[in-house]
């Protein structure tokens, strides 16, 4: 989001004062079969793209460039063809991530929009998550910047005539340093606009505060050079008094790691003070908050992805979600949380739709595919048992997103074909929606040190840049993968059929779940680095089976006798790989069948 994840996660952690408790591996506990069909369509296929770089053609990728070196996708460039292209790969939502203004290096005062001191600024692009003005749109990402909301509400419009849905962020736990709407609404008042900056803590303040001190801009970040930093920071960025900064710091003098170029907002919870709650009178910032989500929701907003939902009072979820969906039916809200006791709270309690599942699976799926000498399927079970008590559906699976680190990266796996098998998992484990971020499709490393972002394998979020791969697929605003290698379309067709395929299928989109590695871990083949499961409606039947070894294997898979009875099977059964069209045979189906699974492969057999 701002930093780098770990860094954000390990800051979240020490100010929350709550441990992750490590699951244990679970091996001789079966999971209790749900017998009911889930009445929701859960099974959202997210496709998280930036604008300011999804449609950017320019290929000069200069270290810390200028929005005029690097160059910068627009809105128009998310065409009816891309539009299309996603759509055909079995997307049904795309997450437009970081088009709302915030804190840039670019400047706009010639069309009326205040320019940002570069001290307060990550990258010369600046991060989407240092917002400006909650009610206005990245100028950036406009053609006519002076047009920019209405070339925005055209891409809602037009990704609507696709077919498709769209997401957009919430970010509700800071603003930039230089936030201050200058098109806000007729009647709403700004953030800050009405506080006592004498104290430290009102539950009427929209900010916390450090009285009677300047905030003094952190030392240390130089990443292009001392000429690119005396050109544009000389740190005489002043504000007073200090405000409190985003990751919970509540000192005028945050550090180079903190989020130091945004503001705490204050839903009114006194942090200093164990933490006491003052939610009654309703404090000013939640209706100021509830007023920025209906603004958008009103433009035809299907859902929004809320940052860092953990360091917002629950209570304050609690609350705005129900009353916005009650004005828009089928709004739907997610959230990025990491501490896994709290799942339940923010669902049930909080309304959520769908929280991230960092935590969980994407972990185990890590661990596995870059093949850790500790890591086994059995940590999979340890996350399908701890989600079977009502939220297994309620959880955003992903291998990839904009904070996490490239799949293709030296940082993770090293080579994109890895991710088959824990994308099988990822997408078909539950019934809960699954992400896929853009350039991913086409094993995308993230290579380079792009300015702020660094050389750590994630694609920059704060600097100008072209993204090498995803641009072969791009070839010039033509969306055909005319310069992709022969491996790469042959990737993206990977996703797009395993996608499709679970877009399509009754039994991996809605299908009850039955879990099958207790009943082969004593078959011939089995190891811990299989991991087999059933899928299956009264219609349909998908043994999904995946190999997370670096060498193919050959298993004699069981199906134990309770199911076959349940599924009213016996004597010869073919089995057909929904994803290859290869099939499998056997001739009594009580002595199992055999599968010989490719190397970092998987299959989803259809019987």
């Amino acid at each position: 989001m701002l930093n780098v994840k770990w860094g954000r996660f390990v800051c979240f952690i020490l100010v929350s004062l709550v441990p992750l408790i490590a699951f244990p591996q679970i091996k001789h506990q079966a999971k209790k079969q749900k017998m009911e069909q889930p009445s929701t369509d859960h099974k959202l296929i997210i496709y998280q793209l930036l604008p300011r770089l999804f449609g950017n053609t320019k290929t000069v990728n200069k270290l810390n460039g200028s929005i005029e070196e690097n160059g910068v996708g627009k809105f128009n460039d998310i065409s009816d063809k891309a539009l299309q292209e996603i759509k055909n790969m079995g997307f049904t939502h795309v997450w437009f991530t970081g088009v709302i203004e915030h804190a840039t290096m670019t400047g706009y005062s010639a069309v009326g929009i205040k320019t940002d001191d570069p001290d307060i600024v990550k990258g010369r692009a600046g991060s989407p998550y240092a917002i400006k003005d909650y009610y206005d749109i990245d100028p950036d990402l406009a053609v006519d910047v002076k047009s920019r909301m209405g070339e925005y509400e055209t891409l809602i419009k037009r990704t609507h005539a696709n077919s498709l849905k769209v997401i957009m962020d919430c970010v509700p736990n800071h603003v930039a340093r230089t936030y201050g709407s200058d098109v806000k609404p007729s009647g709403v008042r700004d953030f800050g606009q009405d506080d006592d900056t004498t104290k430290a803590f009102s539950p009427k303040n929209d900010f916390y505060y450090i009285p009677g001190q300047h905030f003094t801009v952190p030392q240390g970040y130089n990443p292009g050079g001392d000429e690119f930093k005396s050109s544009l920071k000389d740190g005489k960025f002043d504000e007073y008094p200090a405000k409190a900064t985003g990751n919970d710091v509540f000192s005028s003098s945050p550090s180079i790691n903190d989020w130091f170029e945004t503001m705490k907002l204050n839903y009114g919870v006194d942090y200093q003070n164990n933490r006491t709650p003052h939610f009654d009178p309703i404090p000013p910032l939640w209706n100021k908050m509830y007023d920025i989500l209906h603004f958008w929701a009103e433009k035809g907003v299907d859902g929004f992805r809320c940052d860092m939902v953990e360091m917002v009072p629950m209570e304050f979820w609690g609350w705005v979600i129900p009353r916005l969906k009650a004005e828009h039916a089928g709004l739907v809200f997610i959230g990025e949380a990491y501490n896994k006791q709290q799942y339940n709270n923010y669902i049930f309690n909080g309304k959520f739709d769908y929280l991230y599942d960092k935590a969980g699976l994407y972990d185990a799926i890590r661990h596995l595919t870059c093949n850790e000498p500790k890591a086994t399927t059995w940590d999979i079970n340890s996350v399908w048992h701890n989600d079977s008590n009502g939220i297994d559906e309620h959880m955003l699976r992903f291998m990839e997103n904009h904070d996490e680190q490239r799949i293709a990266s030296r940082n993770f796996a090293g080579n994109a074909w890895y991710a088959v098998p824990g994308m099988i998992v990822t997408a078909t484990l539950s019934t809960g929606p699954v992400m896929v971020y853009f350039g991913q499709e086409v094993g995308e490393p993230g290579a380079g040190q792009e300015g702020f972002g660094g050389d750590d394998g994630r694609t920059s979020i704060f600097d100008y840049w072209g993204v090498p791969e995803h641009q072969k697929w791009l070839n010039y605003g033509k969306f055909d993968g005319g310069q992709l290698s022969a491996e790469q379309k042959g990737l993206r067709n990977f996703y797009s059929s395993l996608l499709n395929t679970v877009h399509n299928s009754e039994a991996l989109k809605s299908g009850k779940f039955y879990e099958l590695m207790i009943a082969n871990e004593h078959q011939s083949g089995f190891n811990t680095r299989l991991y087999i499961f059933l899928r299956y409606t009264d219609k349909q039947r998908i043994l999904v089976i995946t190999n997370f070894n670096r060498s193919e294997q050959t298993i004699q898979v069981s199906l134990p006798h309770d199911l076959l009875y349940q599924l009213n099977l016996s004597g010869k059964v073919e089995f057909k790989d929904l994803l290859s069209e290869t099939k499998f045979n056997t001739g009594d189906i009580a002595s199992g069948v055999s599968i010989t699974l490719p190397a970092m492969g998987g299959m989803l057999l259809e019987f």
